[in-house]
């Protein structure tokens, strides 16, 4: 059985979890909508939408393997489009740091409960926000490092496809 504390911020993870799936989602349909050409870069979109679910998925298993009800609260205000890839970009980097905080806030907490289940099931989000952030900032380095190069944007484009078909995020 959780602590109540503890209860409370796998809760919340999993809900900031859905909220990252719906975010890549809205950026992916975004992308697809304003730059219909540039499918890499919203498959990529799309196809980490689903990986957040998963996320989710896994916590919400573990809350009930653990006898806890996973309850869903959503109450989300995405913002539904960007003037820029880059801005876009920006957002999806600033809102993984976010992430990866609020993973570090309830490892932090499963210490100070000395919950060392829900330590132990943590460590598998810190070694994906690791991946996450680090992804994320990669191509909003390749974007910036772009900015109008039109030609550039179409092999970053073939890369990501390429780069998501060979890696299965």
């Amino acid at each position: 059985m959780f602590k109540k504390k503890i209860l409370i911020g796998l809760k919340k993870q999993l809900n900031k979890e859905l909220e990252s799936s719906l975010l890549y989602l809205s950026m992916a349909s975004w992308v697809e909508y304003k730059y219909g050409n540039l499918e890499g870069i919203y498959n990529f979109l799309y196809d980490h939408s689903e990986e957040e679910k998963k996320h989710m998925l896994k916590l919400i298993k573990y809350l009930n393997k653990r006898g806890a009800y996973a309850d869903i609260v959503y109450q989300f205000n995405l913002k539904k489009s960007w003037n820029t890839l880059k801005e876009l970009f920006q957002k999806l980097y600033k809102h993984e740091q976010k992430i990866s905080d609020e993973i570090n806030l309830l490892v932090d907490l499963s210490l100070k409960e000395k919950d060392f289940f829900t330590y132990n099931f943590l460590q598998w989000y810190v070694e994906e926000q690791i991946e996450e952030e680090g992804l994320s900032k990669m191509i909003l380095d390749k974007i910036n490092f772009l900015e109008n190069d039109k030609g550039g944007l179409y092999l970053f484009d073939y890369d990501l496809k390429n780069f998501h078909k060979k890696n299965k995020l």
